[in-house]
């Protein structure tokens, strides 16, 4: 639970820090972004969907994999398909996995968006275009919290709307920006149906003692589009869980290899009934998967 009067952080990001740095992008929640993210509307403006050749690890959904791993990441494991499971039922909104995101992946502070939103909804309803993303305090026992980020969709159609190929799909399952190559026209934001990818209007600003100085996480430049990446710096150096799933105090989320039937990630898609994905109508594959 929540403490208004306790100043929590996760690497040195504050409450008031979050919240001002958030501001920008559950503003334009507020104003509509949010009927696109509806669990069951039907979308009628959906992106493309991909028709092109199967990808290596042979799940069914044909995609076009980019065989080169981006420049500031380690080559994606072999037999390995990454996804994320998350609770809404055991999620209490205390904006942990949000806080140790910024941290961990060099967001500025003053950027206007953070890469995991939460929103509270009433007990027993789904009504995303409702949900309150600036409450202050979560485990309200009366409320439900959904987080929403980057699904990394196995046919995104971010991807398939890039015209110079900046945005991808690695053989992982990870769909990853180059910052190198982004001309900053947002089409790729444009496509995503989950609204998940932000532009950096202005140099991010961090200061010298918080910066994760990894150099698989570089500093976005002024003018690109950035997002989610499941923590790329971590998984493929060998680390089980993304920042946001090791903080979480909870256990509400889960992240594992799809493809290893012994992975907890594995076991639940295969035995838990109650999981539905946000915008599956739309042919996207989400690779979060909610259960509750």
């Amino acid at each position: 639970m929540a403490n208004s009067s306790e100043k929590e952080r996760a690497g040195d990001v504050s409450r008031r820090d979050f919240l001002k740095a958030a501001g920008l992008t559950v503003g334009g929640i507020a104003l509509g972004a949010f009927p696109m993210l509806s669990a069951f509307a039907a979308e009628e403006n959906g992106g493309p969907l991909a028709e092109t050749a199967e990808g290596p690890q042979g799940e069914g959904h044909e995609f076009a994999f980019d065989p080169n791993p981006v420049y500031y990441a380690k080559p994606a494991p072999a037999h390995t398909k990454w996804a994320m499971v998350i609770d809404v039922k055991a999620c209490v909104g205390c904006r942990k996995c949000a806080w140790a995101c910024v941290s961990e992946n060099n967001i500025g502070r003053d950027s206007g968006f953070t890469y995991i939103q939460l929103l509270e909804m009433e007990a027993g309803k789904i009504e995303l275009e409702t949900a309150n993303p600036y409450y202050t305090e979560g485990g309200d026992p009366g409320k439900w919290y959904m987080p929403v980020q980057c699904m990394h969709c196995d046919d995104p159609p971010c991807v398939l709307n890039c015209p110079v190929r900046a945005t991808r799909k690695e053989a992982d399952g990870l769909v990853i920006q180059d910052y190198r190559k982004c001309i900053g026209c947002r089409a790729c934001m444009i496509n995503c149906p989950y609204h998940a990818r932000h532009f950096n209007w202005k140099k991010p600003v961090i200061p010298a003692k918080e910066i994760n100085r990894n150099p698989a996480v570089p500093i976005r430049p002024t003018g690109v589009v950035e997002k989610c990446t499941f923590c790329i710096h971590r998984i493929r150096d060998g680390k089980a869980e993304t920042r946001c799933t090791e903080v979480c105090p909870v256990r509400a989320r889960k992240f594992g290899n799809v493809l290893d039937p012994k992975s907890e990630v594995a076991q639940m898609l295969k035995n838990r009934r109650l999981l539905f994905r946000l915008k599956e109508e739309l042919g996207t594959e989400p690779n979060i998967y909610y259960v509750g």
